[in-house]
């Protein structure tokens, strides 16, 4: 046994890929981004065994209008998080899980009128 698995126990079996969602349906329409621009992003920035861009036969990424599927997900919500702060589009959407199992995320705006009213309190 290695050291590597004393410290992390043994190898499992592979997990069965999960499929991810990501809506970006109300920024799309609104032409605030691009999502072609998003998938690319994804694609340069998705790590596979410490490689970014390398993602070989275990992740795939499709596309179909405004929405982007990925069979991967662990940290795709930082992920695009990053993508709206370099396309400076952060301080007006946000990423919310919009399932209860976790595996669509929706780009929303954030609701100003409400923030607004709280301050006024």
């Amino acid at each position: 046994m290695s050291s590597k698995e004393k410290r992390m126990g043994p190898a499992k079996g592979k997990k069965k890929g999960a499929s991810f969602v990501i809506d970006c349906a109300k920024p799309v329409e609104d032409k605030i981004m691009d999502i072609a621009s998003l998938e690319k992003f994804l694609q340069e920035r998705i790590k596979v065994g410490g490689k970014a861009g390398a993602l070989g036969d275990s992740i795939s990424i499709s596309r179909d209008k405004n929405k982007i599927y990925l069979c991967f997900g662990w940290y795709l919500k930082y992920l695009t998080k990053k993508y709206l702060k370099k396309h400076n589009v952060r301080d007006w959407l946000r990423v919310i899980s919009s399932n209860k199992d976790r595996n669509v995320y929706e780009l929303r705006y954030f609701n100003i009128a409400e923030n607004e009213a709280e301050e006024e309190d």
